[in-house]
C-alpha cells in the first residue's frame, strides 16, 4: 500500500509521530516523533507490532543512526488519570514534536486525532503501516517503552513487567491483587480502579 503525503512536494521535512502505551495499567504512555533522512533508506519500516522484538531492536538502531531528528514525549500516570489517556497522549506527542532538533514542516500523526502542534499537521489511519515516518515513529515509541518496562521489571520483578509489558494480562491482574498498586499505576483505569476499590472494602 502507498500514502500520498497531503502536503506540498517541496516540503523537505516530514515528521511522523506515533504512540505506544495507551493500553497499559502502568507506566507512562510513550510517543515519538521522527524525520527520516530521503537519502537514506532504512529497510523493514512497519508498524512495530509487525516486527519481532529482536528485529525491532535491529530497526530502532538504524532509525537512531541514520533518521535527520528524532525525538521522544511522554505523559505520566498521575497526567494520563488527571487529563485522561486521549489527552494525555496528545500532549505526549507535542512533547515528542516540540523535543526535535530541527523544526519540521509538516506532521504526520498516526490514528484520527492531531494534537495542537506549531506546524500543520494531518492524521493518518493506519499511518504506521502506510507512512514510513509514522512507522519509524512507532518503533521508536516502542523500543523505548519496552525498555522501560524491563528495567521496572528489575525493581519489580514480582509483577512481570518483563512479560506483559504493563497490559491487563490475567497474571498481571492477579500480582496487583496480591502485591498491591504502586506509584507507577493509573488509578483511573477500570481494572486497577476496581482493585483498588476491592482492597479499600
Amino acid at each position: 500500500m502507498c500514502f500520498e503525503y497531503p502536503v506540498d512536494p517541496s516540503v523537505s521535512l516530514v515528521c511522523g509521530v506515533d504512540e505506544v502505551g495507551r493500553g497499559p495499567l502502568v507506566g507512562d504512555v510513550v510517543t515519538a516523533a521522527v524525520i527520516l533522512d530521503p537519502s537514506c533508506k532504512i529497510p523493514n519500516l512497519t508498524d512495530s507490532k509487525k516486527l519481532s522484538a529482536k528485529k525491532r531492536e535491529a530497526v530502532y538502531a538504524e532509525i537512531i543512526e541514520h533518521a535527520r531528528a528524532w525525538a521522544v514525549g511522554r505523559a505520566s500516570p498521575r497526567e494520563i488519570d488527571e487529563l485522561n489517556i486521549l489527552h494525555a497522549t496528545m500532549l505526549a506527542m507535542k512533547r515528542a514534536v516540540e523535543a526535535l532538533t530541527m523544526k519540521p514542516d509538516y506532521v504526520l500523526v498516526d490514528g484520527n486525532r492531531v494534537p495542537d502542534l506549531y506546524c500543520p499537521a494531518s492524521s493518518v489511519v493506519k499511518g504506521d503501516l502506510l507512512v514510513p515516518e509514522i512507522s519509524a515513529a512507532s518503533i521508536v515509541a516502542k523500543v523505548t517503552r519496552d525498555r522501560e518496562m524491563d528495567k521496572l521489571a528489575e525493581k519489580y520483578p514480582q509483577y512481570g513487567f518483563e512479560k506483559h509489558k504493563g497490559y491487563p494480562t490475567a497474571a498481571h491482574l492477579e500480582a496487583i491483587k496480591k502485591y498491591g498498586v504502586n506509584e507507577l499505576y493509573r488509578r483511573s483505569y477500570g481494572p486497577v480502579r476496581n482493585i483498588l476499590s476491592g482492597m479499600e472494602k
